[in-house]
């Protein structure tokens, strides 16, 4: 049994190495030599290019009354920060008045702006905090 009586048999064969026929305008002009002896071919899909999101930045806001040892936690609790990195941002928002918490596609940043407002509002404090397209 030669190689072509074996392609015959396609249940025998993987799907990927199966010949596929292409349309004749498909292939190569009968008129240039040797060019025109093969009617077989290969299929390629052709996908298409992904855009990455756009990033938030999700941003405390200083305000007088809720305590730094609350916004800690919550740095600690949303945003999966250690002691250290969130005493500095408190620090920073405390001083500064504002204070980036992370980047986030807007789906998680949305997510993450909520439970600190729930947590916040839970807890009584005024805690506000936002996102911006970076």
């Amino acid at each position: 049994m030669n190689f072509d009586d074996r392609l015959a048999m396609t249940d025998a064969v993987p799907a990927v190495f199966r010949q596929v026929p292409m349309p004749a305008s498909a292939g190569p002009k009968d008129d240039e030599p040797g060019k025109g002896d093969t009617d077989t071919g290969t299929i390629t899909k052709t996908r298409p290019k992904t855009k990455r999101p756009s990033l938030y930045r999700v941003l405390l806001l200083n305000d007088d009354y809720t305590p730094m040892e609350f916004v800690i936690l919550v740095l600690q609790d949303v945003f999966n920060k250690s002691r250290e990195d969130a005493m500095q941002i408190m620090l920073h928002v405390h001083q500064k008045g504002v204070g980036e918490c992370g980047v986030y596609p807007y789906e998680v940043a949305e997510t993450k702006v909520t439970r600190v407002m729930d947590t916040a509002r839970k807890n009584q404090h005024p805690l506000q905090c936002v996102m911006e397209k970076q």
